[in-house]
């Protein structure tokens, strides 16, 4: 894919699969929404969570994002990224406020606002800054595999 086409692939889809290393060195993979910003997504998990404490260990994560189910239909994306966490709960609210806004379909309710303000102190934000990318489409194949 150009990196225009990542860009809209990646603001189309919902659900990134993340990949870090767990507490006995195989991978640990979780789904996450996420939000793009320019190349760089954006997320929000529990601080408690497993992700959570791998990140503490090892600040790095491979992400994907997916889409397809017949093979010449399978598109996505992969990104080896370091990851910037954030523990200021005022920063992870406003992460929280950013992945509310584009998974609810526009502005926050009242009551949306106040229940991520409440999460942020029991979240961490995760900035994924990608070091490596991969690509694929099989669209573009033209059915020549």
């Amino acid at each position: 894919m150009t990196p225009d086409e990542v860009h809209h692939f990646l603001d189309q889809e919902k659900t990134m699969t993340v990949g870090t290393i767990g507490p006995h060195g195989r991978p640990h993979l979780m789904p996450l929404w996420y939000v793009p910003e320019g190349d760089q997504l954006v997320a929000w998990t529990f601080a408690k969570s497993q992700k959570s404490k791998n990140l503490e260990r090892d600040p790095r994560a491979t992400v994907q994002v997916e889409a397809g189910v017949e093979y010449q239909e399978l598109r996505g994306v992969m990104f080896e990224c370091d990851v910037l966490v954030e523990r200021d709960p005022e920063r992870v609210a406003e992460f929280g406020r950013k992945i509310f806004t584009r998974y609810g379909g526009g502005d926050l309710s009242p009551e949306a606002a106040e229940m991520v303000e409440r999460q942020a102190a029991k979240r961490i934000g995760m900035r994924f800054v990608p070091t490596r990318t991969v690509t694929w489409d099989h669209r573009k194949l033209g059915g020549g595999y």
